[in-house]
């Protein structure tokens, strides 16, 4: 019989391409990884569909995934299992065997991605791999109040990196949060998807929202343009989190 099991998973993604495996010569992706390792302990070759394709040095603490085997292995046996054939920068918090129609994409209601931007005058040695570090004063007020716009069913076409393989842009922002500290930044949003890029892109126009380049109300003008060329740059990777995914 073959089983359906998903995987909860976190991972560091500054030495990898990203989670999609590719070509052997581009590098390590964490599908790649995981897969070799799955393989290792069910003997048969191994596909993970994941939540999200995260891309080179994104980090997720939520990465959900799913896999096909008919190996009789008990679901809670692969995280220990896997824990000795991975590094130590990808970790399988969990594993429950699910009903055959479950998707790790297509069963998803919401994802939440957080993105941390360092403000502090000095950079970090520890923090370097999970913060954009942008030392400049920025008005989160304003930020907060640019970030409102992105609330509700929009046609995100504005926040898609050019070259997505989208065909429809439509999608529903169910929770969109500024926060800060003496040090931080952090830009939360929960969505019902995303498309590529959309979340650096966002952040990229809030920056210029805070730096006083816009005032909050042009993310609305953007929103409605569905022109990607009017929203700001796209946001370094590191700070990026995939952080929940929710079914």
């Amino acid at each position: 019989m073959t089983r359906n099991i998903k995987l909860l998973i976190e991972y560091e993604g500054t030495n990898y391409v990203g989670w999609q495996k590719q070509p052997e010569s581009h590098g390590k992706s964490i599908q790649g990884l995981l897969e070799d390792s799955l393989r290792t302990m069910v003997q048969h070759e191994v596909h993970l569909t994941a939540a999200g394709r995260t891309d080179a040095g994104v980090h997720a603490q939520g990465q959900v995934a799913n896999f096909f085997t008919p190996s009789a292995i008990p679901a809670e046996r692969f995280p220990p299992g896997l824990k000795g054939l991975l590094p130590a920068d990808i970790v399988v918090k969990g594993a429950w065997e699910v009903p055959e129609q479950f998707h790790a994409r297509y069963s998803a209601l919401r994802k939440t991605y957080r993105y941390t931007i360092r403000t502090a005058r000095a950079p970090s040695a520890f923090e370097w791999r999970y913060s954009l570090h942008l030392p400049i004063p920025l008005n989160v007020e304003a930020m907060k109040t640019g970030a409102g716009f992105f609330l509700g069913t929009h046609d995100f076409t504005s926040f898609c990196a050019k070259g997505s393989p989208a065909k429809k842009f439509i999608r529903t922002v169910h929770a969109c949060r500024i926060s800060s500290d003496q040090e931080h930044i952090y830009f939360e949003v929960t969505a019902d998807g995303f498309l590529y890029n959309m979340v650096r892109i966002m952040v990229g126009t809030l920056v210029n929202v805070g730096r006083g380049r816009w005032a909050p109300e042009h993310v609305k003008t953007i929103i409605e343009a569905k022109n990607r060329n009017l929203a700001g740059p796209t946001a370094e990777p590191q700070g990026l989190m995939l952080c929940e995914v929710n079914y």
